[in-house]
């Protein structure tokens, strides 16, 4: 149907609210001239609507929206779209993620490089990410990822971007040194947060971030991943050393993800440790939590996702008595007597911003059962509280 028969179909039906039935074929024709409307509405939709969509999209899905018509090409050039992104180029049948094409992602940087801000990268072509870095001028944040990025990789990016970036965050990077990282703290006098796995952390490099020259970290997080267990012994990392980035960054919050076995943890917590965060993703076992207790004193937060079936009543109530900083606590998948909980928490006060327990780990004694629990734990964190309770579908 053509547009102007819309104005007629429309006048006809706004004048005879009673007309009789019409033919099958007249509705027909109206469900598409709607249909062609809505098509209109569409791609008359506002920049800015446009643009919040185009956000949620990965890259290659943008790239095909923007050819559905000129308005929508003008917004994926928007240079706002560009700010953050991440760029997925692995090409395993197994990944769960588009890949991006490397022929698209040139383009776009080449065009956008200057207007991006937060890129995370994953990428098994080490080409692709020296291209950002060397076609980008103002990177803030860096997210990379299973990447063969190496120490030359690093400079590039410390040439280009050094007096903007403020986060770098790296994992599974096995050709990236300590010098890699000095080179970055050395030039990046804006640099706040950190983030590594704790095969690159040693004595040295934090001895090294400790001197003078060096930025002032607020946010230091380490991964500890287990790669091949039972074939790798973790060193460890000397107290003074720690003392030395305390000294030098005293406001710094130390983030320790460990996804370790039981057996691996044998280095760990054996001498004072300045570690604020702690989150523990497999099992860990009784005596490395009883050690957290007197070598954690700056601790904040502390998750636990494993246990066994051991109680932990006084590994939670030494870490109470000791951690005197402690406002988080999450718990699930171990065991803890009702009693020792609410102990723990009177310990705490108030100060126990977060508490996360789930209701199964909870074991019933002679002084409190589930029923009672949240009544003597409401009263001493001073506002209502239950145990959180796995959704039942």
């Amino acid at each position: 149907m053509k547009r102007k028969s819309l104005s007629v179909v429309n006048k006809v039906v706004q004048s005879s609210p009673a007309m009789k039935q019409p033919k099958l074929g007249f509705y027909s024709s109206l469900n598409q001239t709607h249909t062609y409307t809505v098509l209109l509405d569409w791609r008359s939709l506002p920049h800015h609507v446009v643009l919040r969509i185009f956000q949620y999209l990965p890259l290659i899905d943008r790239a095909q929206a923007s050819s559905v018509c000129r308005r929508w090409n003008e917004v994926f050039h928007i240079p706002d779209l560009w700010r953050k992104f991440e760029f997925e180029l692995n090409q395993s049948a197994t990944s769960s993620f588009k890949s991006s094409h490397p022929d698209l992602v040139q383009q776009i940087v080449k065009r956008h490089a200057a207007h991006l801000r937060y890129v995370s990268f994953k990428s098994h072509f080490v080409s692709a990410l020296t291209l950002v870095f060397v076609n980008s001028k103002s990177l803030s944040s860096i997210k990379i990822e299973d990447t063969p990025v190496d120490d030359p990789s690093l400079k590039i990016l410390v040439a280009n971007n050094s007096d903007t970036l403020t986060l770098l965050k790296m994992s599974s990077c096995p050709y990236v040194s300590s010098d890699g990282i000095l080179c970055v703290a050395d030039h990046c006098q804006g640099l706040r947060e950190l983030a590594l796995n704790y095969s690159i952390l040693s004595d040295e490099l934090l001895l090294a971030l400790s001197s003078e020259t060096h930025v002032n970290l607020e946010h230091l997080r380490i991964d500890v991943v287990s790669e091949n267990p039972g074939q790798i012994k973790f060193h460890s990392i000397k107290k003074q050393s720690w003392d030395a980035l305390i000294k030098h960054s005293p406001g710094v919050n130390v983030v320790m993800y460990f996804f370790l076995y039981e057996e691996e943890f044998e280095t760990f917590f054996t001498e004072e440790s300045p570690v604020t965060h702690l989150y523990f993703g497999r099992s860990v076992s009784k005596v490395v939590l009883g050690r957290i207790g007197p070598n954690c004193p700056r601790l904040v937060e502390l998750v636990v996702c494993a246990n066994g079936l051991q109680t932990l009543d006084n590994e939670l109530i030494c870490i109470a008595q000791h951690c005197k900083n402690l406002t988080a606590l999450g718990l699930s998948a171990c065991e803890v007597r009702c009693s020792a909980l609410v102990e723990f928490v009177r310990l705490c006060g108030r100060r126990l911003a977060q508490l996360s327990v789930m209701e199964e780990i909870l074991t019933p004694d002679g002084d409190y059962g589930l029923d009672k629990i949240h009544t003597e734990v409401s009263k001493y964190l001073g506002r209502t509280w239950f145990p959180d309770v796995m959704p039942v579908w």
